[in-house]
């Protein structure tokens, strides 16, 4: 059984149906792509498997580890080992990366029930995920995102991810609008961090982050929908043909 299960998710903003009836499995150990062209809900879809208060589903299910999450909080399933990166991470001027890694850590020492981590044993902890995402030290003294290239934010991210090791990882759009050292920075996270403990699921309409990153499956989203599922030979046919032929086969199935 996949650690995260979606099962005819139908999902609305306002009153605008977006998801329609989607399904979905992802599982620790594998990076699993989902691709479409945009508009077709991909980034509704990683805000809704966090608990995006805006979204409404009004049918289906989503399980993780086997428990019913569809009405859970946003901090509850992230205690639970869900993790996403946003397309477009936010600034908090004033709060250092380093208190709020730190507060990152107590909220899910909380849940389970634990003191507060030591400063000594933080600072110790957050020098190893710093090292593991290849990230200078001066980083941890820098405001929340203020000021940060896409590159920096996105090593933000992959620090984010290398002290909190979820089970599964939401990357969505990650790849957008970042230059090809920045690109290969995040890549290089993906595949250092994705591995047994930890599946990894990354949004995207580009093909080139998935020539530095091999998926072990690929899911293609149209119209609030998975219509295709394959492994990373649908990269390359995207590639050659764009978005065109699904739109073709999804009429021709219509």
């Amino acid at each position: 059984m996949a650690e995260l299960e979606i099962r005819n998710l139908h999902v609305k903003i306002e009153e605008k149906q977006i998801l329609k009836g989607l399904d979905l499995d992802v599982e620790k150990g594998r990076v699993h792509a989902l691709m479409g062209p945009n508009g077709s809900g991909k980034s509704t879809l990683a805000n809704v498997i966090m608990g995006h208060p805006a979204y409404e589903v009004t049918e289906g299910t989503i399980t993780f580890k086997g428990e019913d999450i569809t009405e859970a909080a946003p901090e509850d399933r992230s205690q639970a080992g869900l993790f996403m990166a946003f397309q477009y991470p936010v600034a908090i001027p004033g709060v250092s990366v380093s208190k709020y890694l730190r507060m990152i850590i107590n909220a899910h020492r909380e849940a389970r029930g634990e003191d507060q981590i030591k400063i000594k044993d933080f600072a110790r902890t957050a020098q190893e995920a710093m090292e593991l995402a290849n990230i200078p030290k001066d980083f941890s003294s820098r405001y929340l995102n203020d000021g940060f290239s896409g590159g920096e934010k996105k090593r933000m991210e992959l620090l984010q991810l290398a002290l909190l090791r979820p089970e599964i990882a939401v990357l969505d759009e990650t790849d957008s609008g970042l230059d090809i050292d920045a690109l290969r920075t995040v890549a290089e996270g993906v595949n250092k961090f994705a591995g047994p403990d930890m599946g990894v699921l990354i949004i995207t309409h580009y093909q080139r982050i998935l020539s530095m990153v091999k998926p072990d499956q690929v899911s293609i989203m149209f119209e609030g929908r998975i219509v295709k599922d394959g492994g990373p030979e649908l990269v390359g046919i995207l590639e050659e043909k764009g978005y065109g032929w699904i739109r073709e086969e999804v009429g021709a199935a219509a």
